[in-house]
């Protein structure tokens, strides 16, 4: 592998290169200019020193004589030698030279090409090249007294090359490019070193690669990942959260309000404090979240969220529970039945077979009962196979478990489904029955009512169990509060709750000390949103 230029030599080498670049563009701009300043130099020198030969007396006379450059030339070089020019032409009106700085020229005919508006009473400047060089010409006319033209002078100044130009200049070019190149070399130095401070002293191929590994551990998950910075824009978002949350398009550096509408989720997944597996309902899926605060130094600067989409499992679990509930319920049957059958046979032992049969017909009526009631009026067999195995569990504990005649139960709510209602049911009760322990009472009595009317989905559950005091009432719904010591897990409640949150329904919950407990949860049968369409669509 080729060796890889650090980025401080990459910096300074790079602005080394512009500076000096930059210095180039302004050296030639400023030679330009300077050269352009002393070709308008020359051309004012040039007319400014024919004016004085056009309007000398001497010339003026001269130039009308025959032979008169022996008059004009020596009175012409003098001036010439006087005003720096290389040389001035004196031609009269047929362009005859009247002065020359080569002698042999006197008295010869110009053949110049740019002369001829100066024949016509015109002063101007042109430029042209010869063998010396390109020189700077002015043109003058000359006038005599009446103000007729009777002649023109020609100043000619050679122009300087641009080496000379440069070499006028070079103190001047060098001082600034030594200036420009060494503070160009510092800046560049301490700009380097900046960047590789805040890049964590990392060179470019290295947070390329960083980048790209991130990039593929994040994507090679098996969980949704989210991050987000403290105004709510999306840092990163991997392919299993898209998954998860049913989301096509990129949105990367959008706001997580426009992707998201679910508005505890968008709460879990912005907040700045850490979190570790919150579950949170997305429509109809349960999801577990981590949630990491994201700090740069002792800044927090957003946070990361890590969730699993945990459906499947719960629903797993909500099967085990109704498995559980039926095994309880069958060890009971079972062990009433044991009982049952013990009290039959010592009747029969003692020749009492008619209070025997009698018994069995008792037994055997309020078992029918129940089962006729629950399969007429609950249509859920989870959720009657829990009434039958709470209540054979509710005798055991010397506990008169009933169930409300009016409850009536078609269908669950459309939010939640029955293994929701199965949990809500179970722990309801195990919490009255944890009530009336170590409480001497003669009638405990618990009574459970699911009730359907209006649209809305009751459950009611009612004990006179030892209650919740005071002042803990508004903190038995949150996680990990118990009042079960070592054998209670803080649970029971708080999942009643997430599942009457995921259901959009209340919680009513009236309590006294030592007198007994009622607790009333209200869910609706429909989505709000869901009916507002049904009944635009009605209203259409």
């Amino acid at each position: 592998m080729a060796r890889r230029v650090p980025i401080k030599a990459k910096i300074m080498i790079l602005s080394f290169g512009v500076v000096l670049f930059s210095i180039i563009i302004a050296g030639i701009i400023a030679t330009g200019k300077i050269y352009e300043e002393n070709e308008n130099k020359l051309g004012e020198k040039g007319l400014s020193t024919g004016r004085i030969v056009a309007n000398l007396p001497e010339v003026q006379q001269s130039l009308v004589e025959s032979e008169g450059w022996y008059q004009i030339n020596p009175i012409v070089n003098q001036i010439r030698t006087v005003n720096g020019a290389d040389y001035i032409v004196v031609l009269d009106a047929n362009r005859i030279r009247y002065s020359h700085p080569v002698e042999e020229k006197l008295g010869t005919v110009s053949a110049g090409k740019d002369e001829g508006a100066a024949f016509a009473e015109h002063s101007y400047v042109s430029k042209a090249k010869g063998e010396m060089g390109v020189a700077i010409r002015s043109f003058v006319p000359i006038m005599n007294k009446k103000h007729e033209q009777i002649g023109v002078v020609v100043v000619g100044n050679m122009l300087p090359g641009i080496a000379s130009v440069i070499l006028s200049i070079k103190s001047e070019l060098i001082l600034i490019a030594f200036l420009a190149l060494g503070f160009g070399m510092i800046g560049s130095w301490l700009l380097a070193r900046q960047i590789k401070k805040e890049t964590f002293q990392l060179e470019p191929y290295e947070i390329s690669r960083l980048l790209m590994e991130r990039t593929a551990t994040f994507q090679a998950m098996n969980e949704g990942v989210i991050a987000v910075d403290l105004q709510g824009k999306i840092m990163i978002f991997n392919d299993k959260a898209k998954h998860i949350l049913d989301i096509i398009d990129d949105v990367i550096d959008m706001s997580i309000d426009e992707v998201l509408s679910n508005s505890k989720l968008k709460e879990v997944l912005t907040g700045e404090q850490a979190l570790d597996r919150e579950e949170v309902t997305s429509g109809r899926k349960v999801l577990m979240i981590s949630r990491v605060p994201i700090s740069v130094g002792e800044e927090i600067v957003g946070t990361v969220s890590v969730f699993q989409d945990r459906t499947e499992v719960a629903q797993m679990a909500e099967e085990l529970t109704g498995v559980k509930n039926f095994v309880e319920a069958l060890r009971v049957q079972n062990h009433e039945s044991m009982n049952r059958l013990h009290t039959i046979a010592g009747l029969i032992q003692l020749d009492q077979k008619e209070k025997a049969l009698n018994y069995v017909f008792d037994v055997s009526q309020k078992d029918e009962e129940l089962s006729g009631f629950l399969s007429k009026n609950v249509k859920d067999y989870r959720i009657s196979g829990l009434l039958i195995s709470k209540m054979k569990r509710a005798k055991e504990l010397g506990i008169e478990l009933s169930i409300n005649q009016n409850s009536r139960m078609e269908r669950a709510p459309q939010l939640i489904d029955s293994h929701d209602i199965v949990l809500v049911i179970g722990n309801l009760i195990e919490n009255a029955f944890h009530s009336f322990k170590g409480l001497e009472r003669k009638e405990r009595i618990i009574e459970i009512s699911l009730i359907e009317y209006e649209g809305e989905f009751v459950i009611t559950a009612e004990d006179n169990g030892c209650g919740i005091p005071m002042a803990i009432q508004d903190r038995v719904l949150t996680r990990g509060f118990t009042t079960k010591g070592s054998q209670g897990s803080g649970l029971g409640l708080y999942l009643i709750k997430r599942t009457i949150e995921k259901g959009k329904g209340e919680i009513y919950l009236t309590s006294h000390e030592g007198e007994g407990t009622s607790i009333e949860l209200v869910l609706p049968m429909k989505d709000g949103e869901d009916e507002r369409l049904e009944d635009q669509r009605f209203i259409n």
